[in-house]
């Protein structure tokens, strides 16, 4: 092993060694440093923050960014597979996170796009040893994906009732009342639909109240749908994975009426009546 690949085991130990002791506290170092460097970038956009200090945090901003970007070099340069790297979540998210402070060069303001570092942080699951609630999150994730066209079903149909509140709001109340549009009316029912309530266009008529009234009534018996949705293939998944783990759910306990008992119990868990199946 030559000198140079001795260099780049070592980098690559430290800088992606989440197991290693050396590696948790990188990566812990990395969290605070980003965690600052967002920080700053908040305060830079306080208005009498920015009078007074505006030329103090963009020193900060960019030997934040110098920092950030002799890592992502070095991640580059130590990793086995480059490509790999750099197209996977956490390059492209290293690489977007030290784009902005240059692109400000050109494009002024790009710099507060800087906050986006904050999604580097989702490294402190690693250091913690929470992987192991990505496959609950998964489960979360493939009920949403079951769940998809009964959602999208769902939003064309409030969206169509939303152009027929608007609609009707429109010719109600006219521009009198704000509603100088069939959109501005679409914008409205939006809003009180889903239980916004901006008060920035309001009915002043009997009759556009009481179709207020109606929308808001909708609004609250609508809510109910998407999580009875999500809820419902969530508990698909979960009870698939249960089956492959060896519980079966036709085991029903007579006394406390629990389901999803091991497939050999003879006993309730919970309250230790005997299993009929």
């Amino acid at each position: 092993m030559t000198v140079r690949q001795h260099h780049r085991r070592i980098l690559n130990n430290v800088i992606f060694g989440y197991e290693t002791l050396a590696g948790r506290r990188f990566d812990l170092a990395l969290i605070v440093l980003i965690l600052l460097s967002v920080l700053a970038v908040m305060l830079d956009s306080v208005a009498a923050i920015h009078d007074r200090f505006h030329s103090q945090l963009l020193v900060v901003e960019w030997i934040f960014t110098v920092i950030f970007t002799v890592e992502y070099l070095l991640r580059l340069y130590c990793t086995t597979r480059i490509r790999k790297y750099a197209f996977s979540f956490f390059g492209l998210v290293d690489l977007c996170t030290i784009l902005p402070t240059y692109l400000a060069l050109f494009f002024p303001g790009a710099n507060y796009l800087t906050s986006v570092r904050i999604l580097r942080v989702m490294r402190i699951f690693r250091i913690l040893k929470l992987m192991r609630f990505i496959g609950e999150a998964n489960i979360l994730i493939r009920a949403l994906m079951m769940s998809r066209r009964k959602i999208l079903i769902f939003v064309l149909f409030v969206l169509t009732l939303n152009v027929v509140f608007g609609a009707l709001m429109y010719v109600v109340e006219g521009p009198a009342h704000g509603f100088t549009s069939i959109p501005v009316g679409v914008y409205w029912s939006i809003v009180t639909v889903t239980t916004v309530g901006y008060g920035d266009i309001s009915p002043g008529t009997a009759l556009g109240q009481f179709i207020a009234s109606l929308s808001m009534l909708t609004g609250y018996a609508i809510i109910a749908v998407p999580t009875g949705i999500v809820s419902s293939e969530l508990m698909s998944e979960f009870q698939n994975k249960s089956k492959s783990e060896g519980y079966d759910f036709t085991l029903v306990c007579t006394q406390c009426q629990r389901k999803g008992h091991e497939r050999d119990a003879d006993y309730c868990k919970r309250c230790g009546t005997r299993l009929a199946g």
